[in-house]
């Protein structure tokens, strides 16, 4: 089981990270299968970091083997959504980038791939119009919609699997909006698409 993430696929969130690059296709990095963080688990911050950020994003599951999957047919190979959170360490990865360096370690840690419980994407409503957000402490801290992704869920899995073989069960985190931000030690995270909460768990 793969864990595919895309790097900034929201302008906004470009915009607050200080990205200015114009990108003409999907940015893509890879988390280990032990990042995965699922059943509500809590999250525990890790001792490598004292600057763990989260970042609220739509995660797709594939439920079905594809290699070099046109885009028209991309959607054929997804019938499951939720909302996860990709865990930052973001002083390791500002580090890293400073020094020219991979910042794997910065992303690809040990539980920084938050899971919710998946949904049929028909209960989502389209995927190119999904909302979702992320509330902290019973306040809303981030909020996106798929509309706004720079490159929607059929194009990325069309560019990833040029690379790669989609497998059943393999994840695609689909990029965070603007609104990204520090966790503390008791914080409590729930996550949803639209009114219906699909992630619920604690920071330790």
């Amino acid at each position: 089981m793969k864990v595919i993430a895309v790097g900034m696929n929201y302008a906004t969130h470009n915009k607050e990270m200080r990205h200015s690059l114009e990108l003409s296709e999907p940015t893509i990095f890879m988390k280990s299968d032990s990042s995965l963080l699922k059943d509500g688990k809590p999250f525990f911050i890790p001792d490598f970091s004292s600057e763990i950020h989260y970042e609220t994003e739509l995660v797709v599951r594939i439920d079905r083997l594809g290699k070099n999957i046109a885009e028209r047919f991309a959607h054929r190979y997804y019938n499951e959504v939720t909302v996860g959170i990709d865990f930052t360490a973001r002083d390791l990865q500002s580090r890293l980038r400073q020094q020219g360096l991979p910042w794997e370690i910065s992303k690809a840690f040990d539980n920084s791939a938050v899971t919710g419980t998946f949904i049929p994407l028909d209960e989502a409503g389209g995927i190119n119009r999904i909302p979702f957000h992320l509330d902290i402490n019973g306040t809303k801290v981030q909020e996106g919609n798929t509309a706004d992704m720079l490159f929607p869920v059929d194009k990325i899995i069309a560019y990833v699997s040029r690379f790669f073989t989609l497998k059943i069960g393999d994840l695609i985190y689909t990029g965070t909006p603007a609104g990204v931000g520090p966790v503390r030690i008791n914080d409590h995270l729930e996550g949803y698409i639209g009114e219906r909460k699909l992630l619920d768990f604690h920071v330790k």
